[in-house]
């Protein structure tokens, strides 16, 4: 454990663990419980969804000896097995947020998977076919989870946990043509309306490492293959350092 002087949150999302991954991500759990004081998990944290890879992960994670926090990605959803996913996490003390809040020394995190659907004036509307309707509901109400789990934090530092991305900025570096799939201006609406001092976000692989919302919140993307190409020398996940007291100015990135 660090020194309680500073709180550290190690980052990562999309580990994509698979039934044969085994061995695979112990030692990133442990190096991340050895240089922060919490660990966050973006989403993605299964390949296919299945209840056999969470029971994996879960063993995996048997290398945290910090408090681990965790949203649900799109592929944990794939085989409508999600419910059980989460069971079999929250069984090995994951807290799995969708749409709640939690604290961890003094620092209000809030979180919840996101959706898809485009960014500022290429956003869909909710006009048309009920199909077209259906899905950008879909965004909105993980919006509204998002602003209902922001709105119960009442520390003077916070953190949101996302999968799908709230900016156009930190998607860039993906096919245009998939942008609209990545995420949605919907899901930056709260951040504006219950301010954060950080956003982390995984889902793009290909996109760029860090971008701001609009009112100047930093958002970083944390998926573990960006990271890897990244930074292939460090481990797979970032740090986010901040004070013990009150927080002022920048949040400490490597």
């Amino acid at each position: 454990m660090v020194s309680a002087k500073k709180v550290r949150f190690a980052a990562v999302g999309d580990l994509h663990c698979r039934k044969e991954s085994g061995g695979t991500l112990r030692g990133l759990f442990a190096q991340a419980s050895e240089m922060a004081d919490a660990i966050l998990l973006c989403g993605d944290l299964t390949d296919y969804g299945l209840p056999e890879e969470a029971r994996v992960l879960a063993e995996e994670l048997s290398g945290a000896t910090v408090p681990v926090v965790a949203v649900l990605g799109n592929h944990d959803f794939e085989s409508d097995q999600q419910d059980e996913v989460c069971r079999i996490l929250r069984g090995a003390g994951v807290n799995v947020l969708d749409g709640e809040a939690c604290e961890i020394q003094g620092v209000g995190i809030a979180g919840t998977k996101g959706f898809a659907g485009g960014f500022g004036r290429g956003a869909l509307g909710p006009w048309g076919e009920r199909a077209i309707k259906q899905f950008v509901n879909e965004a909105i109400q993980e919006g509204l989870k998002l602003e209902s789990a922001l709105a119960k934090l009442r520390t003077p530092r916070r953190i949101a946990m996302l999968h799908y991305s709230p900016i156009e900025a930190t998607v860039k570096g993906e096919p245009v043509e998939i942008f609209p799939f990545l995420g949605t201006s919907r899901l930056e609406d709260p951040l504006i309306r219950h301010p954060v001092t950080a956003v982390f976000h995984g889902h793009a692989h290909r996109g760029t490492l860090e971008g701001a919302t609009v009112n100047g919140t930093p958002v970083y993307n944390v998926a573990m293959p960006l990271l890897l190409r990244s930074f292939p020398q460090q481990p797979a996940f970032r740090i986010l350092e901040l004070p013990e007291m009150a927080f002022s100015g920048e949040p400490a990135m490597p």
